[in-house]
């Protein structure tokens, strides 16, 4: 369907300033506003946009006769009051918010818009105030708020009064997070100043058309107050995806779709289910392999890593990224996925393959990766969705980069969140669990491990390298780490042991995640049935358990009777073979 736009709105270009190419005959361009050729996505009227993302007849704009004054008696080469009226009369629209109720994919939402053709999309008092009221009818029905930015920032001619719009739009995003009501930033830039500082910079997702420039001071500011300029790639979405300052970067063709999956993950109320309440399981072979032996299986380049098993347990995967600090860590993957047609967050340490292990650098995560982390965590706490953690690395990244940047805090911070969050956790060890940079997303109601997998305090490298000097000798202290999945269910760090396909997951991907899944969705429905406050204190309890005297006393007791009956029978004398057959 061709988005209408408005007769009062600027006449659309003919030629595209980044490719030069005539825009008339371009079918992209007339139902998007998007070049076919260079892809150059062109600023959008409020109404254009909001037909764009609304199901077709759904829109119903609310508070539409909200009309700005001039409070200040604001005059610059013109009064305040005659820019508006020019404004007004340019675009059709009173000021520069649109708002109203609609819905995407059938599902209801709170809409609002800014036209970067009135003064710029800048807030003023009648911008802010629909903004506040669009956030307080999202929370009246518990509907998602979806804003749709492209604004040059506060309003100047309205002074004190527009700054203080940023706090009143912050303060409505505030109250909506602690309501567990989503809100969906959409950034299509220019997005700059006291709008980018304030609500557009808070959304549970963010996310980004392709261009720019975004960010808290306009070009125009920076090179003249900051005394430099700001090259433009520095304020493209790219950029800010690298940063981790958004989700994700989406053409304008693709965000209806996706807004309608986003919001079906969010506002799914199915759970699991089990058909008949039984479910088979297979246990785990009992194979005859040494420690060493089991942590080559788990370190096997061709062993499945998280996103080989997300492809194949989740038919839906929207991988959002970013720490909103700092960067994107492609050691960790997260996102929101459907998975056994519940809606469920994905964390997930990611190793890569062949020349993808460099990228990922072989799964040792950063700080701003166990920020992700901590992020996704809070969300599926926000909106009461069960976690799903993949434990798969050799160790966090110890580098002095990730040092300065806060390491051990960022571990830190994840098993604090981890150990209070209201929602059904479970960690799955799939590979190699190094340490503490395993643990961070392994403070679990149920932690399952594979049964070629290890979890263990130190590498038998490092541990080699300390006692004896030695990395050489890691072979000889595997042993002594008991860091087998059935070292771990014996001392009660284990839940369930998970089985694998002759000879190891790596030789099967597809085996592995079925046999996962058997285990994996019984344990997701078993904590899916329990309150908050239940899974909160069983996960606290749990973990307050491990290492106590009596329990560690009990492994150690079970260890040392079982060696004993050992060597009893290896040492109780045998009759003679004649004797043997007589007594027959």
């Amino acid at each position: 369907m061709t988005p209408a736009v408005s007769s009062a709105t600027p006449a659309p270009a003919t030629t595209c300033p980044g490719c030069a190419t005539a825009l008339d005959a371009q079918p992209l361009y007339q139902l998007y506003r998007v070049c076919d050729i260079c892809h150059h996505h062109f600023t959008l009227p409020a109404k254009e946009r909001i037909t764009q993302l609304a199901d077709p007849g759904s829109f119903h704009e609310t508070h539409r006769r909200l009309a700005p004054v001039d409070p200040l008696s604001f005059s610059d080469r013109l009064p305040y009051r005659e820019r508006l009226r020019q404004a007004q009369q340019r675009t059709g629209l009173v000021d520069a918010a649109v708002t109203g109720t609609a819905t995407i994919g059938g599902r209801p939402v709170v809409l609002a818009a800014l036209d970067f053709h009135f003064l710029g999309g800048s807030m003023g008092s009648v911008v802010g105030e629909k903004i506040a009221l669009a956030g307080e009818l999202a929370l009246r029905r518990r509907a998602p708020l979806i804003a749709a930015t492209t604004s040059g920032g506060a309003r100047m001619q309205e002074g004190l009064l527009s700054l203080m719009q940023m706090a009143k739009t912050a303060g409505i995003v505030a109250r909506l997070h602690a309501a567990g009501v989503p809100f969906i930033s959409l950034l299509a830039g220019p997005v700059t100043g006291g709008v980018y500082a304030s609500f557009a910079s808070l959304g549970d997702l963010i996310i980004a058309e392709p261009g720019g420039p975004i960010g808290f001071a306009g070009p125009r500011v920076a090179a003249q107050t900051a005394g430099h300029d700001v090259p433009d790639n520095e304020r493209s979405a790219a950029a800010l995806l690298q940063r981790g300052q958004i989700d994700m970067v989406v053409e304008r063709p693709k965000l209806r779709p996706l807004l309608g999956v986003v919001l079906d993950l969010l506002g799914s109320p199915y759970q699991l289910q089990v058909r008949d309440g039984r479910v088979a399981r297979v246990r785990p072979t009992a194979a005859a392999m040494t420690p060493w032996q089991t942590l080559q299986l788990a370190r096997h380049q061709q062993r499945p890593t998280a996103c080989d098993y997300i492809a194949r347990l989740c038919p839906t995967f929207v991988e959002l990224h970013g720490d909103r600090l700092y960067a994107d860590d492609p050691a960790v993957v997260c996102g929101l996925a459907d998975l056994g047609g519940a809606s469920v967050v994905i964390i997930g340490q990611e190793r890569g393959h062949g020349a993808g292990n460099a990228q990922r650098r072989e799964g040792h995560a950063r700080p701003e990766g166990y920020r992700k982390a901590l992020r996704l965590m809070r969300l599926a706490g926000t909106f009461h969705l069960p976690v799903v953690a993949f434990v798969d690395t050799p160790g966090a990244d110890v580098s002095l980069e990730s040092e300065q940047r806060g390491l051990a805090n960022a571990i830190a911070q994840c098993m604090a969140q981890l150990s209070e969050l209201p929602s059904p956790v479970v960690a799955v060890v799939i590979g190699e669990g190094g340490s503490g940079g395993a643990l961070a997303l392994a403070v679990a109601n149920r932690v399952l491990m594979l049964e070629h997998a290890v979890y263990s305090v130190i590498s038998p490298e490092g541990c080699a390298a300390i006692l004896f000097g030695d990395a050489t000798r890691a072979e000889e202290v595997a042993p002594e780490l008991h860091m087998t999945a059935q070292d771990g269910r014996a001392l009660g760090v284990v839940d369930v042991v998970v089985p694998e396909p002759p000879g190891g997951a790596h030789l099967d991907h597809d085996a592995a995640a079925h046999l996962l899944r058997r285990v994996l969705l019984p344990e997701l429905l078993a904590l899916q049935q329990q309150a908050p406050s239940k899974l909160v204190r069983q996960r606290q309890q749990k973990f307050r358990a491990i290492g106590r005297y009596a329990r560690a006393y009990r492994v150690v007791l079970q260890r040392e009777m079982a060696g004993l009956g050992h060597l009893v029978r290896r040492l109780r004398p045998r009759r003679p073979r004649r004797a043997q057959e007589a007594k027959g």
